[in-house]
């Protein structure tokens, strides 16, 4: 499982230019008014090998009335809950302040792994000003300057040092379908309704969060781990981080699955947060089903289903090659249906398919549509192999890989699954070029 590392901090100290700093992107918006950074943003990040995800928080300001304020520091609690690691960032020019003092304060009851980064040391006659942090109680100070990018690999290697490498394999190799989706979608009802009075709960995995709840589902003879996402511990005072904390649990829950069935509420619809959530499943190359539940409560005739499908699709656009099964967790319709697929979908995500074949086929899609580029040179793919599986991957060898255009590359891409399915997976296409 990715580890998760949140970036807190009073308001204007660097957090978001640190993010965009280690992201090497410019995700957040950076600007010198303090508390610009409103909504927390998380993404992937990976430094020698080891790959983890990193949340930017906006300025935490302890005890504030101020609702905006409120909301920005419940972001930050939510945070820091959910992390593993703890990158708490000061200033060096502007020393300690009364916030961060604050801050300290709560950061050191979360009896998590905290880092104390002095940020805006620019130059080694700006190292002096870092050691008035030992006053904090929180360790060592790790000096750098994200806007100049001073020191970071020091930084990284630092908090990454007790990371395990992407590629170490998890010891439990059952298959894990995780529950995700907003709030009240019925996430839980439907894994109960699964389970019925056999619920049982998997001993934890070091690492993972306290309220995923983990059970076995003994299923066609095989045990099934099922991932659901709990609710919020306690009422969270603003809306939107409900929203956040039901996004955050999903991260963790997707980290650590196979394949994702995403439910979505047939009576409210899907909308951007849904598409936020799936784009999380994709991005992390994990299968994914969709599932709309409350089906029962809606009135329809026999063209109903048909018309919501081709409506999720439209919605779903580049993603339209994901399975979508209409249920009722409350009256266990199709339940057991939709388990079916998620193991179907792993199945596809698992398939290998020979060179031999992938290449009698595509060729000839090749041969009718051949790429083109605007400098005018030819280009041709000569040889296309599967290079991995779960999640698949296929290396095509070009003689120039780079003239290859995106929208040529989303035709072979449809062409593979026109050829092969790979019904709700993701898929990854390298071009490399061809030696001699």
């Amino acid at each position: 499982m990715t580890n998760i590392l949140a970036i807190i901090g009073r308001p204007n100290v660097g957090k978001s230019t640190l993010f965009n700093r280690i992201l090497g992107a410019r995700d957040a918006i950076v600007h010198d008014q303090p508390g610009v950074t409103r909504d927390r943003l998380y993404a992937i990040s990976d430094w020698a090998g080891k790959q983890f995800t990193l949340i930017d928080t906006g300025g935490y300001v302890p005890n504030s009335v101020d609702l905006f304020e409120r909301a920005i520091r419940e972001q930050a609690e939510i945070a820091i809950s959910e992390a593993d690691g703890v990158i708490f960032m000061v200033d060096a020019t502007a020393g300690i302040t009364t916030l961060d003092e604050e801050v300290a304060t709560i950061i050191r009851k979360a009896n998590k792994k905290i880092h104390l980064v002095v940020n805006k040391v620019d130059s080694d006659n700006r190292e002096r000003d870092a050691a008035q942090f030992y006053k904090l109680g929180l360790g060592e100070p790790i000096t750098i300057s994200a806007l100049l990018g001073r020191k970071i690999g020091d930084f990284l290697d630092e908090v990454t040092k007790d990371f395990k490498t992407s590629d170490e394999d998890q010891d439990d190799q059952r298959l894990k379908l995780a529950v995700i989706g907003k709030p009240n979608v019925g996430k839980s009802s439907f894994v109960n309704g699964v389970l019925g009075k056999t619920r049982q709960i998997v001993t934890p995995i070091p690492g993972t969060t306290r309220d995923s709840i983990d059970s076995v589902l003994k299923y066609e003879k095989e045990e099934i781990i099922l991932i659901d996402t709990a609710g919020l511990r306690r009422k969270s005072r603003v809306k939107e981080n409900v929203e956040f904390y039901s996004a955050l649990r999903a991260l963790k829950s997707i980290e650590r699955c196979n394949v994702a069935i995403l439910m979505v509420d047939a009576e409210a619809g899907i909308d951007k947060q849904d598409l936020r959530i799936l784009e999380d499943v994709i991005e992390r190359k994990r299968g994914v089903v969709f599932a709309v539940n409350k089906w029962d409560t809606i009135e329809k005739n026999d063209q109903t289903a048909r018309h919501f499908e081709k409506s999720i699709k439209t919605f779903l656009r580049v993603y339209d090659y994901i399975p979508v099964i209409f249920i009722s967790a409350l009256e266990k319709q199709r339940i057991f249906k939709t388990i079916d697929m998620a193991k179907a979908v792993f199945a596809e995500q698992t398939k290998r398919i020979s060179t031999n074949k992938l290449n009698n086929l595509l060729q000839r899609d090749i041969q009718e549509k051949p790429p083109s580029a605007k400098s005018g040179k030819e280009i041709r793919i000569n040889y296309i192999t599967q290079v991995k599986t779960n999640p698949p991957a296929f290396s095509f060898f070009v003689n120039e890989p780079k003239l290859i255009e995106e929208k040529y590359k989303r035709f072979l891409e449809n062409r593979l699954r026109e050829h092969f399915k790979f019904v709700g997976v993701p898929i990854s296409l390298y071009f490399k070029k061809k030696h001699k």
